[in-house]
């Protein structure tokens, strides 16, 4: 799953949020450690450590010393939310305005829409 699109360290957390998203980790569930996170990526502690600071940072997870990291209570609905804010930011604000450009209305727009999601 790691790639080299983007640096390591964000690839860590994004496979973290997502699994808080999808609820493969529940609120109050412990986080894999970096140890495991470099163990199975074959990536150094350091960058696996960098990425789940990133979400500690973030207010997502926080540590509980001598235990490990868990998530956060309320976790998935604030990446809910920030997950939707950017996605308004980059596809739906270009898309209206493109739409805006080319004379399509908002009814126009949603039909175009459905048709292709039924694809």
């Amino acid at each position: 799953m790691i790639d080299d699109s983007k640096p390591i360290f964000m690839q860590i957390a994004e496979l973290i949020e997502n699994d808080i998203i999808s609820g493969v980790l529940a609120e109050e569930a412990q986080v894999p450690s970096t140890n495991e996170f470099a163990a199975f990526y074959r990536i150094n502690p350091a960058t696996a450590a960098k990425g789940i600071n990133r979400l500690v940072e973030d207010g997502l997870l926080y540590k509980k010393r001598g235990i490990g990291m868990f998530v956060t209570q309320g976790a998935p609905q604030r990446l809910r939310g920030a997950r939707r804010e950017k996605f308004q930011q980059q596809f739906i604000a270009p898309l209206t305005a493109e739409a805006s450009k080319l004379g399509i209305g908002v009814d126009e727009l949603v039909a175009m829409i459905k048709t292709g999601s039924d694809t």
